[in-house]
């Protein structure tokens, strides 16, 4: 099913709320736990599996033999692509491949740029040129990423919207957000690419909270504020970090589902443990 079905559906049996999960493949080469982790997940009926690609030249990469473990197990994939240490050729290659396993779907990302790597001698400088190239040469449903406080890189918020907008009518399908724990940083985001034209589904990021390492982590590599609200929890709880993380994510998610976000993709991390208590406790208050 391609991404402007699942989101157009207003019907799902997770009442309306969409949920996706991104995974990462094993790094080890061994894809059995990361199957016993989606068959947990699996019965949250996911609109679909996003399968990372790897960051900053990591060589932690998907087979193509991944992919096809991962589709028999019925679940709607949506590998992640990006195309700054690759060229032309290459691409193409793995974007025919992908088509030729039956997948509709692909998340287009410009990726981390690798030490050493002159932008200037590569095909492709910014994701929205992959998105032109995978538009022209398949008929794959395209997501993007957008960020809602602006990606790090970027001068300003107005001008990522910019560059979210390129990428939009260069043929995307649908945005899935960077993780996010402050709601209006959300809300404010929405209104804003939305005064600029684009009316497509902007599936909330979220991320659940592990640690405090694990923030510490995410806020020094991004763009993601904490308000005042989750600082204090996780004050409140220094020996139990996990269950606070859990109390405030359930929280924000019931909020979003209620202010009628378009999915909610949950950023895994492997670990289907938590994200499936949050969804449990979501489908308690939803049901």
């Amino acid at each position: 099913m391609e991404l402007s079905e699942i989101y157009s559906n207003l019907k799902y049996s997770n009442g309306n709320i969409k949920i996706s999960f991104e995974v990462f493949p094993p790094k080890n080469g061994d894809i059995s736990k990361l199957f016993e982790e989606l068959r947990t997940l699996k019965k949250y009926n996911p609109a679909l599996v996003s399968l990372t690609f790897g960051a900053s030249g990591n060589s932690n990469r998907f087979t193509f033999e991944d992919l096809k473990c991962i589709r028999d197990l019925d679940l709607t994939l949506m590998p992640h692509f990006t195309c700054i240490s690759m060229n032309k050729r290459n691409i193409e290659n793995y974007i025919t491949s992908i088509e030729n396993l039956g997948i509709e779907n692909i998340l287009a990302l410009r990726g981390d740029i690798p030490e050493g790597v002159d932008i200037n001698n590569i095909d492709f400088k910014y994701a929205n040129e992959l998105v032109e190239f995978i538009e022209s040469k398949t008929t794959l449903s395209i997501g993007v990423a957008g960020y809602p406080e602006g990606h790090i890189e970027s001068p300003s918020l107005a001008d990522d919207i910019k560059y979210l907008k390129q990428k939009v009518d260069a043929g995307a399908s649908a945005i899935f957000t960077q993780l996010f724990y402050d709601n209006n940083k959300f809300y404010e985001y929405v209104k804003t690419v939305r005064s600029a034209g684009i009316n497509l589904p902007i599936i909330a990021g979220i991320m659940p909270i592990r640690s405090i390492e694990q923030i510490k982590k995410m806020t020094g590599m991004a763009r993601i504020s904490l308000p005042k609200k989750l600082t204090d929890l996780l004050e409140k709880y220094p020996e139990d970090i996990k269950k606070a993380g859990l109390d405030y994510v359930t929280e924000q998610c019931l909020e979003l589902v209620n202010n009628n976000v378009d999915g909610l993709h949950f950023y895994t991390l492997n670990h289907s443990d938590i994200v499936s208590q949050i969804l449990d406790n979501i489908m308690k208050v939803t049901a």
